[in-house]
């Protein structure tokens, strides 16, 4: 009981104000178009430095892939036998079955869940980057990295990578989607760097094990997430026209 007199008691303010939400959820994208800013960034500074120099086991491109060998014998990627293993593992992660399985599961979790949009968002990121990954790869028509040997089978062109280009398109935008869910901006950060990391390892690892050169990687990053930037703003598109779920204020 409150004394008379007494002021009324106010109302605990809500954890996150809805201006706020609104202001972050227009920020969730921020960090995964850094990404793919940088990424392109990246690749285009190390294809001028190589177009401007010697060519050859010289070339800035061919620098970085023999830096994570060892100098006295090519072959061995840098650091213990486990470490190569853990590659194989986060190379996995990008891989046409995995990233596959993990788009149809998804899809139809958000489909039953009655989240089209959403379903339809990721199923674009998936289809779409593999579609863009062939076409690519058949334009530039670029080889494989012959300065040492392969450390898992590779079947097609090399640039730009398809594993990096998907996994950035999928788990970026599996991310992003997951984000819009919670409303505390530290929860929506780790959410989106958690993915933004996985895809990061994808790309390091295929040219840990020789089958992609740095900036084979660095395009499909680059690709895959504004591809994901793509899928995010087709969501939104179509919550707001009504074709599909109307936005909910998460």
């Amino acid at each position: 009981m409150m004394p008379p007199g007494s002021p009324a008691a106010r109302p605990a303010p809500p954890a996150l104000s809805l201006r706020r939400q609104r202001g972050w959820r227009r920020r969730e994208l921020v960090p995964v178009l850094a990404l793919g800013v940088a990424a392109a960034v990246g690749a285009a500074g190390i294809a001028l430095v190589d177009a401007a120099g010697p060519g050859g086991a010289r070339s800035l491109d061919a620098s970085l892939l023999l830096a994570l060998r060892s100098p006295s014998h090519p072959s061995d990627p840098l650091g213990p036998r486990w470490l190569e293993e853990a590659g194989r593992d986060f190379t996995g992660l990008g891989g046409v079955a995995v990233l596959s399985f993990v788009v149809l599961s998804a899809a139809l979790f958000l489909a039953l869940a009655g989240k089209r949009a959403s379903a339809l968002a990721i199923a674009i990121a998936g289809g779409g980057a593999a579609v863009l990954g062939v076409v690519l790869k058949g334009w530039f028509d670029r080889p494989r990295p012959d300065l040492v040997p392969h450390a898992v089978l590779v079947f097609d062109e090399s640039f730009p990578s398809g594993h990096a280009t998907g996994a950035a398109a999928v788990y970026l935008t599996i991310g992003v989607l997951l984000a819009r869910t919670v409303p505390d901006p530290e929860a929506k950060l780790w959410l989106v760097t958690v993915t933004i990391a996985v895809a990061v390892l994808v790309a390091l690892s295929r040219v840990y094990l020789g089958v992609h050169w740095p900036t084979d990687v660095l395009a499909g990053l680059a690709i895959g997430a504004f591809w994901a930037g793509m899928c995010w703003l087709i969501e939104i598109w179509l919550q707001k026209r009504g074709t599909v779920e109307p936005t909910e204020d998460r």
